[in-house]
Parts: structure tokens; sequence; C-alpha cells
């Protein structure tokens, strides 16, 4: 594990984005796991400044975020679908073909989880992926680490963090699908990003504190 101390949000980003570009430069047809959430959106910045200027081509890049709300679809601005494509996709030369995020809007958990895991596994899996880290985080706590996706109930501290993006708390949804922990650390590399005073107590548990689900 390798600690990358930034000056700033802005610098932070920075970081992040000369990984992931190195990783597309060195293999441009790799898979990339990526995120949602306020902590990626200026490495995701960054990458369409450097692929506007040429420096980074996209097209042969496959991806498989890591989570979505289960009853939102892609025309839903809440939805993890239209985070990528507002925040990202729309702004570089990926194949939207080529990109993968969980389908909320299918109601059967068994089928949709064996259909999301097949497509990490047929893809032979993450070359890297990116996570942020804050107080929303689909992989809820648990007595056990659950291997592959699946549908988790959203705990109260979620959907009270997640409230202020909604109308109201009761349009909140209570469920998502997720990537399993086994998913993600699977990786060939993870890069997580995170800024702000606010999360140094959850860093330090994080890295430094026992395992647990």
């Amino acid at each position: 594990m390798r600690i990358i101390s930034a000056r700033d949000y802005d610098h932070m980003s920075r970081q992040a984005a000369n990984i992931i570009s190195a990783q597309v430069i060195l293999k441009p047809d790799c898979v990339l796991g990526l995120a949602t959430g306020s902590s990626p959106i200026g490495t995701y910045k960054q990458l369409i400044e450097w692929y506007k200027k040429g420096d980074i081509d996209f097209s042969r890049v496959k991806s498989v975020n890591l989570d979505e709300y289960v009853g939102l679809d892609y025309s839903s601005d809440q939805s993890y679908i239209y985070f990528m494509r507002h925040n990202f996709f729309d702004h570089i030369n990926i194949n939207l073909a080529n990109t993968n995020v969980p389908c909320g809007v299918n109601p059967n958990a068994e089928e949709e989880c064996s259909r999301y895991d097949k497509i990490i596994h047929d893809l032979g899996g993450i070359d890297l992926q990116l996570l942020g880290l804050g107080p929303i985080g689909f992989n809820e706590p648990d007595d056990h680490f659950t291997k592959g996706t699946h549908r988790v109930t959203l705990t109260d501290a979620t959907i009270q963090a997640n409230k202020r993006f909604f109308e109201k708390e009761s349009d909140v949804p209570r469920f998502a699908y997720t990537m399993g922990i086994c998913d993600i650390m699977h990786a060939e590399r993870v890069v997580m990003v995170v800024s702000g005073e606010s999360k140094a107590g959850i860093v330090k548990e994080a890295f430094f504190g026992p395992v647990t689900p």
C-alpha cells in the first residue's frame, strides 16, 4: 500500500488522474472500476481535460461501476448511471456499450447480481478500481464480508446522508445493488481518493485499525 499526500482536493484529483491515465495509456483496452460521489468528481474533470487536449484515448476502455440504487433508472438525475454520464462518460470518447452499471430497475435481485458478477468475470476482472471514502458507502456494515454483487438494505445513516440530494427523505431509495468486497479487492490496483479534515478519523480507522465487516 502506498499513501500519497496531496496539498488539496485539486492536487489529489490530479494525482489520481495521473494514475488512471497511465493505466489507460499502458493498456488501452483496460477495465476501469469507477465510483460516484463527490470524492472522484475532480479526478473525472481532470481526465476530461486531458482527453480534450488529446492526451488520453478512452475508445477501447471498458468500465464497471460499483453500485446503483434499486428503483432508479437512467432518467433519474439521482441514479448513478446519470451521474456517470453527466460527470464523465458524455465528455470523453468511451463507447457507452462498454460501460456497465447495475440495473436499478431489475426487481429480481438474484438475477441482477448474477448478471453483474458475470460481466465482471467475462471482462477478466478489474485492472484499476477507483474508490472514494465518505459517509455514504453501499457495502453497509454486516457480520461478514459479502463476496459478490448483492442487494443491500441501506442503513438509516446512509439514508440521512443521502436525503439532501432528494426532494424529501421518503424519496431516498431503501435498497441498492453493489459490488462485493471480493470484487473490489480482486482488482489489480485500487486507488482511493479521500479529501477533507472531517475524514481524518475514518482514514485512520480504515487503514490502521482492525479489519472487520
